[in-house]
């Protein structure tokens, strides 16, 4: 006899385990599905450990930049092996969070086997076939190996690999200059590693150019090369190490190679024929619902396609909630997904660039604020960076960009005010504390006012008034 259950979610990551809480404790029966390992790639080769890793990058960076304060610069000496062991200890003390045992006392029934569709309302997962009113994939995603002549051939890294690595490499050659690359890269060569940056385009080439900019020099004078509008022409072995041909003919030599050109989403061996799900230029068919083309079916984070973030996923998962088992026909809401890059500066931002917003609307107004000339930046000797802010004339918040450290906390301020519609006047009615790197965004509202603030009119205006008494 199968199992039957209200919901059954194919993947343990971070969507998958969102949606299995959320329905076991309201009171539905739930089955969960991994093959892996629970948390999937967020906490056990992702978002956790990268961070892990750049948190130590920056303590050697620190030894390095002490003496504009006052202390002695000191070049640090890192023990690699002992930095894995830190990220290796940040996992396991997330681990119990998303581990099968708490899931199970929350009433889920975990299934550690591969799961694939074998009818429209049933999946099989090892021995066991599971029978639902509801299935929702949550496979996640796969980093892509370039189709590169002889990458096969040399020893080579992704995100899923690099984590494990205990041994620094003399030369880190990353492949692929987005967010990804671009943080292993800088965390390795504030380690010791020099590393290379190759990309095929520009670094970060969705992001604010102006942003990008900022990131680009600062990873440059930490000793950073980066080679951009760059492509590998072939991979090979050199002695102990590894050579990278451009296709400029130019030779790039390194100890590693590191390749981190994109991600795809896990699809395959699912079955999808059998239980009537349809895919539109290889991506899962979806409905602003989130639903395949079988509608008992839905599709949350990676796998949904577009944009890979564990907070997407999350979202994700409540709209899922509301959609089968409050009833509330709700839809996913990608568009309000703040993105982040974890390099030094943080490189964040919601909503529209300054680009798409000059190319949907005309009346455009930028709003900008240096960090220059920010208080809490110049005591910090961190004044690299700014916030910009697109707005319309009428103060509507279409987007916003920061380039700062911790931008990344800065930027769920404009992540709220653009999810909850309001105008760029309700960044001037609080009061930001002092001094801190978050008077840039009200400074940035305040800005939108100075002009018709000190006009000829409202100092006649002001004058008026004087008179009066």
């Amino acid at each position: 006899m199968p199992i039957t259950a209200d919901i059954c979610i194919i993947g343990g990551g971070s969507g998958g385990l969102s949606v299995a809480a959320g329905a076991a404790q309201l009171g539905r029966k739930v089955v969960l599905i991994e093959k892996g390992e629970m948390g999937g790639d967020c906490l056990n080769c992702g978002c956790v450990p990268s961070k892990a890793l750049i948190a130590a990058a920056a303590r050697a960076q620190a030894m390095r930049e002490a003496a504009p304060f006052g202390i002695a610069r000191v070049e640090p000496h890192v023990d690699f092996g002992a930095v894995m062991d830190h990220v290796r200890s940040v996992i396991e003390k997330i681990a119990p969070h998303d581990s099968q045992e708490r899931f199970e006392k929350l009433g889920v029934t975990v299934l550690r086997a591969h799961g694939a569709f074998t009818g429209p309302r049933t999946v099989k997962a090892g021995d066991v076939e599971v029978a639902a009113k509801h299935f929702v994939i949550a496979t996640g995603s796969s980093p892509v190996l370039p189709p590169i002549p002889g990458l096969s051939d040399v020893p080579a890294f992704t995100n899923e690999t690099i984590f494990g690595n205990r041994d620094k490499p003399e030369k880190l050659i990353v492949i692929g200059g987005g967010p990804i690359g671009i943080e292993l890269a800088q965390a390795h060569q504030r380690l010791g590693a020099a590393a290379t940056v190759i990309e095929a385009d520009t670094i970060l080439n969705r992001d604010d150019p102006e942003a990008v900019d900022v990131v680009r020099a600062r990873l440059i004078r930490e000793g950073v090369t980066v080679k951009e509008r760059s492509k590998v022409a072939r991979a090979e072995r050199r002695g102990r190490g590894v050579a990278l041909r451009l296709d400029s003919g130019e030779e790039i030599q390194g100890s590693h190679i590191l390749v981190a050109v994109g991600r795809r989403a896990n699809l395959e061996g699912l079955g999808l024929e059998l239980a009537g799900i349809k895919r539109d230029n290889g991506r899962l068919a979806l409905d602003a619902r989130l639903r395949t083309t079988n509608r008992r079916v839905y599709a949350i984070g990676d796998a949904a396609g577009g944009l890979q973030f564990t907070h997407l996923a999350g979202d994700h998962a409540s709209t899922l909630i509301r959609n089968m088992l409050f009833k509330i026909p709700a839809t996913r809401r990608d568009a309000l997904a703040p993105r982040v890059t974890y390099s030094s500066p943080e490189l964040a931002s919601v909503g529209l660039s300054e680009a798409a917003a000059r190319e949907r609307f005309r009346d455009v107004s930028i709003l900008r604020w240096a960090l220059a000339e920010n208080d809490r930046a110049q005591a910090e000797r961190a004044t690299d960076g700014f916030l910009k802010v697109v707005t319309r004339k009428n103060g509507t918040v279409l987007g916003a960009t920061i380039v700062s450290d911790d931008a990344g906390e800065q930027i769920g301020l404009w992540s709220f005010v653009i999810a909850n519609r309001l105008n760029i006047g309700s960044l001037t009615k609080y009061v930001a504390p002092y001094p801190t790197r978050g008077e840039v965004s009200k400074r940035a509202g305040g800005a939108f006012f100075t002009p018709s603030l000190f006009s000829n009119r409202t100092r006649n205006v002001v004058r008026l008034l004087s008179s009066l008494g």
